[in-house]
């Protein structure tokens, strides 16, 4: 699957597409480069999900925590300072990404053993100005 976005706006729509279509998955990774724009669609989700405060990268806290519709439970993570596989351990990774809540999970590589492997994979990069994105497995 793969869908070329030319504005931002666009993401929202695209968000609730994924979302149906991957209804029964609750774990997301997003790969792609520094400002491709992850945490920004990350933010459509979110908004689709029903998430009324803020959305950002949780680059510094690694793991921020939203609460969508009906309480439903959102992890959002940002792996890039992660050294290693056993710091994903210890902020309890783990936990999240079997708990059946939703998990974004934003730069998967540090911690590719722990997701699980029906994870929905999300690659994005910028290609003349436009956001490619790319299912890349299921």
């Amino acid at each position: 699957m793969n869908w070329i976005v030319n504005k931002e706006e666009e993401l929202e729509p695209l968000a609730l597409q994924i979302l149906e279509k991957f209804s029964q998955q609750r774990v997301f990774t997003f790969s792609g480069n520094l400002g491709v724009g992850k945490t920004a669609f990350i933010k459509y989700l979110c908004k689709v999900l029903g998430v009324k405060e803020a959305v950002s990268s949780p680059t510094f806290a690694l793991i921020n925590e939203y609460v969508g519709a009906k309480g439903l439970k959102i992890a959002h993570f940002d792996m890039y300072r992660i050294k290693n596989v056993q710091e994903a351990y210890d902020i309890g990774s783990e936990d999240y990404f079997y708990s059946g809540n939703y998990c974004f999970i934003e730069w998967p590589e540090m911690a590719q053993e722990l997701i699980p492997e029906e994870a929905v994979n999300i690659k994005m990069e910028m290609k003349d100005g436009k956001r490619e994105i790319k299912i890349i497995t299921i």
